[in-house]
C-alpha cells in the first residue's frame, strides 16, 4: 500500500506569504515558522486532532497579470530557498488579470474546481487535500470552498493576521525560512504569534458527483498535472470549450438532485433481491457504489468481525473449542472429590496410554455412564490427554472433512466426531454450567454477535430434570452479561435466546418433550424462543410427528426443522407443510422444488444456511481444497437472486472449527461470484429479520443495529 499523500491547494492573488504561512503549519519538520508561537502547542494539537500530514505538493490557481507575476516570483524564490521539498505546480487563467469581468470569474472558477477533482484523483481515498482559503480575492476563496464542498476536503484553512498587514510579512522569502521571533517593522515589532493558521472547517464528497447525468460522467479528463517532480510547474490554462463545462454540469446536478438520487435508489432498490439496512441507503452515492463493488476477501475479515451481526443456527453443544471445553473440564474436575476423580480416571486410563488411534467406539464407552460420571470421565480425557491426542482423535480421524456424510464409512457421525467431549459429553454435570455460560458469552462478544439463539437438548444433559437446567443455563448468562429476557439498547450485552432441539432419533419421547418444552417457555417467556428438529433425516419423516407437535402449535411456538441437507426436498415442503416451520436448517435441496422456493419467499419462511458444515456434511466446491474439485457449487448464489429469505449461521463453530465472520468468507469463496460486502450486509440484516423474537422487541433490536450499522460502516472510506 503506497503511503498517504497530502496536496495543498491554494488561490492566490497579490499577496504569495500566506501559502508559507500555512504550509509551515502543515509541514513544521521543513519550517517551523510557528515554534516560538505563544499558542505552539495549540497549533500541533490543532494539527494532530484533524491527523494532517506534511504536503508532497503545493498546487496554486490564480490569474495572470502583472501583481500575479511577482507573486509567484516571491513564491517560487522562497521555495527554491527551503530546497523545493515537493513539487510546486501553479495554473494560471490563460488571458485573465484582475477578475474585473464575468468571463474571467467564470474561467478561473473552472480551473478551480477541476484543480481539485484532479487533486483528489491524484492522491486517492487514502490521501488527504487541504484547501487554503486565505489567498488572491474573495471570490476566489469563495470558489475553492464550495469546490471542496463538491469533491471533498481534508481541511479548509485560513490565516489570521494583523490589519494592516506589516510590510515584513509582505516581504522576501527570507522571512519565511525560519520561525518569528519578532519581525523589525518600520513602525513596530511583529510578535511570533501575529500570524495563526486555523481550521475554519472541511467537507465531504457529494454524493452528487457519483450520480449519472443524461448517461455523462464528472469531466476532467487531459487535465494539465505535469511531472511537477524535476521542476516547478507553471501552465497557462486555457478556457475549455463550449458545452464541457465542470461548473456548469455541477450546476445542473444540484438542480436535479433529488431527482438524480431518487432515480439511483429507485434503481437500486429495484435491482435487489433483498432489501438492506435502511439507514445504509442514506450513504453518498460512491460509497454504496464501493460496498457493492467490492467482494469479501480474506482481508475483510476484521471489517466483518466488527459488525453487529445475529447467528440463528448455532448448537450449545458444539459451539466451544478445545480450549474452552478444557476450561469446562477443569471445572468440572475441581468440583469432584479426589475418590470420584480416581474412578473417572479408571474409565479412559486406556485412552490415555493409547497414543495411536483410539477405537472408533471410544465414546460409546462413555455415553454408558450417567451424566456426571460421563462428564468427569470426558474431563478426565480433555485435562490429561496430550493436545496430538486429542487434535488426531477428534479431528483428523475424519479429514479430509468433505463429504462426510456419504464418503465416511461412520456417516453423519464422522460429522459429529469433533464434538463427542463437548455439549451433552459435558453438561451433564452441575458445575459446567458456569463456566460453559461464560464461554459462550465470550465467544459472542469475540465474534461481534449482538443477537444470538442457541440450541440444545436439554432433556440429553439432565434427563429427570430439563426444565431446571434451562433456568440454570439462563441464569449462568445473565451472570455472565448476557441479555437474556428482553433486548435493551442501553445494555451493551449480546441478547442470547434458546431453542429446544427435540431428536428425530428419538421419535418415541418427541411429544413428552414437546409438553415439557411448552411448561419451560412458561418459566422462561423471554428465553425459550421456539423449538427445533433435529437428527438424521431418514428416521422420522416430518409428516409423522405432526401429531407430537400439537402442543407446539396451540402455544404457538417458532418452529425451526432440519431439513434438506443433503436429502430431498420433499422433506423440506413436509417440514413446511406439516410441521409449520417458520424457518428451515440448511434447505439445501430446495432449488430441486421451484414451487416450493416461491411459496418460502411469499411467506417468508427463511433458510439457516451453514457453509462450512454444510460443506463438512453434503459436500460441495471449495477452492480452498483441491479435493473438493468435481463437487456441486454452493447453492448461495441462487438463492439469493431468487430472493429467497436466509441467513448464514455457525452451526457448530467448535466442531468445523470457525466463526460468523469466517462463514461469510467461506460462502464468498464457495460461491462462484462471490459475495460483496454490500450482499453480506443485506444478509446480516435478515439474520435480525427472521429472529424468533416477538414482534415489538425484534423492531427495537432492528432499529438499534440498523443505527449501529450505519455508523460502522458511515465511518469507513472506501476508494
Amino acid at each position: 500500500m503506497r503511503p498517504a499523500r497530502t496536496i495543498l491547494v491554494c488561490t492566490l492573488g497579490a499577496s504569495w506569504a500566506v501559502i508559507p504561512e500555512i504550509y509551515a503549519w502543515l509541514a513544521p519538520e521543513q519550517v517551523d515558522l510557528y515554534a516560538n508561537a505563544a499558542r505552539r502547542d495549540e497549533l500541533r494539537a490543532t494539527r494532530a486532532r484533524h491527523g494532517l500530514l506534511a504536503p508532497a505538493e503545493i498546487w496554486v490557481c490564480t490569474t495572470e497579470g502583472k501583481q500575479t507575476r511577482k507573486s509567484l516570483e516571491d513564491l517560487s524564490d522562497w521555495w527554491q530557498r527551503l530546497g523545493r521539498p515537493g513539487a510546486l505546480r501553479v495554473w494560471t487563467a490563460a488571458g485573465s488579470d484582475q477578475l474585473a469581468t464575468e468571463s474571467e470569474c467564470e474561467h478561473l472558477r473552472e480551473l478551480i474546481f477541476r484543480a481539485v477533482l484532479a487533486a483528489w484523483q491524484v492522491v486517492g481515498a487514502d490521501g488527504q487535500v487541504v484547501l487554503s482559503l486565505a489567498g488572491g480575492r474573495k471570490t476566489m476563496s469563495a470558489d475553492l470552498q464550495e469546490a471542496g464542498n463538491c469533491f471533498g476536503a481534508t481541511a479548509l484553512v485560513h490565516v489570521v493576521g494583523p490589519e494592516p498587514m506589516p510590510a515584513v510579512l509582505r516581504g522576501g522569502a527570507q522571512s519565511f525560512l525560519a520561525p518569528l521571533s519578532g519581525l523589525p517593522d518600520a513602525d513596530n515589532i511583529i510578535p511570533a504569534n501575529a500570524v495563526i493558521p486555523l481550521i475554519v472547517g472541511c467537507a465531504t464528497r457529494s454524493e452528487l458527483i457519483d450520480l449519472p447525468l443524461q448517461g455523462e460522467t464528472v469531466r476532467s479528463a487531459r487535465f494539465p498535472i505535469g511531472d511537477g517532480l524535476a521542476g516547478d510547474t507553471l501552465i497557462s490554462w486555457p478556457l475549455p470549450p463550449e458545452g464541457a463545462s465542470l461548473v456548469r454540469e455541477l450546476a445542473q446536478r444540484q438542480r436535479a438532485s433529488h431527482r438524480l438520487l431518487g432515480n439511483f435508489l429507485a434503481q437500486l432498490a429495484a435491482s435487489e433481491p433483498h432489501e438492506n439496512w435502511r439507514s445504509l441507503y442514506r450513504l453518498p452515492a460512491r460509497v454504496i457504489g464501493s460496498l457493492r463493488a467490492h467482494r469479501l476477501i480474506p482481508a475483510d475479515r476484521a471489517w466483518l468481525v466488527g459488525l453487529p451481526k445475529a447467528d440463528l443456527h448455532r448448537h450449545l453443544g458444539g459451539c466451544l473449542d478445545l480450549a474452552d471445553q478444557r476450561l469446562v473440564a477443569s471445572a468440572i474436575w475441581a468440583a469432584a472429590a479426589p475418590s470420584e476423580r480416581d474412578a473417572s480416571m479408571r474409565q479412559v486410563t486406556e485412552l490415555l496410554a493409547d497414543q495411536s488411534t483410539w477405537p472408533w467406539n471410544w465414546p460409546e464407552r462413555l455415553k454408558q455412564l450417567d451424566g456426571i460420571a460421563r462428564a468427569r470421565a470426558s474431563s478426565a480425557l480433555l485435562l490429561y490427554a496430550t493436545p496430538a491426542q486429542l487434535t488426531h482423535n477428534l479431528y483428523t480421524v475424519t479429514a479430509p472433512r468433505l463429504a462426510l456424510k456419504r464418503s465416511s464409512a461412520h456417516g453423519f457421525a464422522a460429522y459429529e466426531r469433533p464434538g463427542e467431549l463437548t455439549g451433552s459429553a459435558l453438561l451433564g454435570d452441575p458445575a459446567s454450567i458456569e463456566v460453559y455460560a461464560r464461554a459462550v458469552l465470550a465467544q459472542a462478544r469475540a465474534e461481534g454477535l449482538a443477537y444470538l439463539e442457541l440450541r440444545g437438548s436439554p432433556d440429553k444433559y439432565r434427563p429427570h430434570a430439563p426444565i431446571e437446567f434451562l433456568v440454570e443455563l439462563e441464569a449462568a448468562l445473565r451472570r455472565a452479561g448476557a441479555q437474556t429476557q428482553r433486548f435493551d439498547a442501553a445494555i451493551e450485552a449480546p441478547r442470547i435466546g434458546f431453542l429446544w432441539i427435540l431428536d428425530r432419533r428419538r421419535r418415541h419421547l418427541i411429544r413428552a418433550t414437546v409438553a415439557t418444552a411448552v411448561r419451560a417457555r412458561e418459566r422462561l417467556p423471554g428465553f425459550l424462543l421456539g423449538l427445533d428438529l433435529a437428527g438424521d433425516e431418514g428416521t422420522s419423516a416430518p409428516e409423522a410427528l405432526a401429531a407430537d407437535f400439537e402442543a407446539a402449535f396451540a402455544d404457538c411456538l417458532p418452529i425451526t426443522i432440519h431439513a434438506g441437507e443433503g436429502e430431498s426436498a420433499q422433506n423440506i415442503w413436509q417440514a413446511a407443510y406439516h410441521l409449520h416451520a417458520d424457518r428451515i436448517g440448511h434447505g439445501l435441496t430446495l432449488a430441486q422444488h421451484p414451487q416450493l422456493a416461491q411459496r418460502f419467499r411469499d411467506r417468508g419462511i427463511a433458510l439457516e444456511l451453514c457453509p462450512t458444515s454444510n460443506r463438512e456434511v453434503v459436500g460441495f466446491a471449495d477452492p480452498a481444497l483441491p479435493e473438493s474439485q468435481g463437487l456441486a457449487d454452493y447453492p448461495l448464489r441462487g438463492f439469493i437472486d431468487s430472493g429467497l429469505p436466509l441467513s448464514l449461521c455457525t452451526d457448530n463453530p467448535g466442531i468445523s472449527t470457525t466463526t460468523l465472520a469466517d462463514e461469510f468468507l467461506t460462502a464468498a469463496r464457495m460461491t462462484p461470484t462471490g459475495l460483496t460486502r454490500w450482499e453480506a450486509l443485506a444478509l446480516i440484516r435478515q439474520g435480525f429479520t427472521h429472529a424468533f423474537l416477538p414482534a415489538a422487541e425484534r423492531d427495537d433490536l432492528h432499529k438499534h443495529i440498523d443505527r449501529l450499522t450505519y455508523e460502522r460502516v458511515g465511518t469507513e472510506e472506501f476508494s
